[in-house]
This record gives structure tokens, C-alpha cells and sequence, in this order.
């Protein structure tokens, strides 16, 4: 089985941190330090906070303005429209920002918020009994 490890450069480690913890997502602190935090989304996706200085050892060039420009959308998969609602007020809630409106699109509902840094995520609810 593959996994995924999204990785986000960060502004702040303590303020990324504290809110992908507030979405209900867990740090692992084997492999998080005071310029990395390893968040668990599930057993096969992880969600790599680095601060800046970190996320250059990964890259060539330069870091994306993620408030300004838009480098990746990340969607996770909900089990009902109520938690993709609930979901998106807890990002609000932990100084996420608004993005786009939420989205009804057939058997396909959805929010989209920014994190602090201005990384974009959704959140989709799939009626697979639709159709």
C-alpha cells in the first residue's frame, strides 16, 4: 500500500501545528522537531509542517507565496456533508481562512478553506448511492 506525505512550508511550526492538531489530525514526534511537525491525517497520508529554512534542504528555487499564488489543492474525502460542514468550521475556528464558497456539484459536496501559510485544502463529500 503506497502512502502520501504532503509537505507544506511554514511560517511558524508552533501556529501550523496548532492547527492541523485543531482539525483533529495527531503529531507524530518521531519524525517531528522544532522546524518540522509530522501530522497524521490516517495510516497513508501524512502532512510534513516545515518551516521555511527546512522546506529549502527539499527544494530547488524558490518557496511559493501560498497567499498569493496557488501551488497544489489538497482534498481529503468526508463521509457525509455534515462533516465536510464540520470540518470547515473547525478550520475557520483554529484561524483558517475562507477560500472559495462551498460547492454543490451533483452527488459531490464541498469546502475549501486556507490554512495560516494560505495552503488551500478541500473537503468532499461523494454520494456514491447518486446516480
Amino acid at each position: 500500500m503506497r502512502m502520501i506525505f504532503v509537505n507544506l512550508p511554514v511560517a511558524d511550526i508552533d501556529v501550523a501545528t496548532r492547527f492541523y492538531t485543531s482539525l483533529g489530525f495527531t503529531r507524530n514526534p518521531n519524525f517531528s522537531d522544532e522546524t518540522a511537525s509530522c501530522m497524521i491525517v490516517s495510516e497513508q497520508i501524512y502532512v510534513m509542517l516545515l518551516e521555511h529554512e527546512k522546506f529549502r534542504d527539499f527544494i530547488n528555487g524558490d518557496i511559493a507565496d501560498a497567499r498569493r499564488v496557488k501551488e497544489v489543492l489538497n482534498c481529503l474525502s468526508a463521509g457525509s456533508r455534515q462533516e465536510v460542514d464540520d470540518f470547515k468550521a473547525k478550520a475557520l475556528g483554529a484561524g483558517g481562512g475562507e477560500w472559495k464558497p462551498n460547492i454543490e456539484m451533483g452527488p459531490m459536496y464541498g469546502c475549501s478553506f486556507q490554512d495560516p501559510d494560505g495552503h488551500v485544502w478541500e473537503i468532499m463529500y461523494m454520494d456514491m448511492s447518486a446516480g
